[in-house]
């Protein structure tokens, strides 16, 4: 498909979900983030599912939004169903075990997206930024607060406020992942970790990851109330449009702060 997909396969009690966007580098369609709902959505409500591996085809992970299809004039509407699980957990979370595995390019959503999982396995060679604010806008899928309960707060607002890029090596020292395997093996690993969880008792790990979200809730309940304040701040400024033209025009923007 030439806008890309979502693809699963099933591999015992683990449900692989596999972004498939490679010639674009994996940028995420809105169609494609519809997609990845529903094969979230799909590994929380089936039982015989214990447990899922996010991965991408290709070289890379992904290299975020394509942003004209997401933001501006030609930007197109999204339709995740009522009831859905969101990719980055903001609303209903997926209540099994995710593993992510990633290699490449990671950038903005890309972490944003292995954040709202579990566990991340990084192949050596991937390269992660979190560069919205590069672009005239604002993290919004969860990284001003996952990447701050990770990292630490030094850490994440080095990087946050940077816009810069970091080794597979710095974001295991900083907690964002916990495996860096050789480039290539990342998804056998990942493959790998799930079948020793679903070995464990399904409801045990369940009600773990439930009870360790209830520590959590509250701070990030408050985080995520506080999207859409941040969306209107710097979805209808100047800078955004900016960034987004820049981008388009594959040139340095050129900031005003409004």
């Amino acid at each position: 498909m030439s806008e890309g997909q979502i693809r699963t396969e099933v591999h015992g009690h683990a449900l692989k979900i596999l972004i498939d966007n490679a010639a674009k580098k994996n940028a995420f369609t809105p169609v494609m983030m519809e997609q990845l709902s529903d094969a979230l959505t799909e590994l929380h409500n089936n039982d015989a599912y214990r447990v899922g591996v996010i991965c991408a085809e290709g070289r890379d992970f992904t290299a975020g939004l394509d942003m004209p299809k997401f933001f501006g004039p030609t930007a197109e509407k999204r339709n995740i169903r009522e009831g859905n699980v969101d990719p980055f957990g903001l609303a209903k979370r997926c209540r099994k075990p995710v593993i992510t595995a990633v290699q490449g390019i990671v950038f903005t959503v890309g972490i944003e997206l292995m954040l709202a999982g579990d566990i991340v396995v990084t192949a050596a060679d991937a390269r992660f930024c979190q560069m919205e604010s590069k672009r005239g806008i604002a993290p919004l899928g969860g990284a001003h607060f996952r990447f701050l309960s990770r990292a630490g707060w030094g850490d994440a607002m080095y990087h946050l406020f940077l816009c810069d890029e970091f080794s597979a090596e710095r974001a295991h020292a900083i907690g964002l992942v916990q495996e860096v395997v050789p480039a290539g093996e990342q998804v056998e690993r990942a493959m790998a970790l799930a079948a020793i969880i679903a070995r464990n008792a399904p409801l045990g790990i369940q009600v773990t990851k439930e009870a360790a979200a209830k520590y959590v809730e509250g701070g990030e309940a408050a985080a995520i109330a506080y999207i859409p304040e941040i969306r209107a701040r710097v979805l209808g400024s100047a800078d955004a449009k900016e960034g987004i033209q820049s981008f388009i025009e594959r040139r340095a923007a050129v900031f005003q702060g409004r």
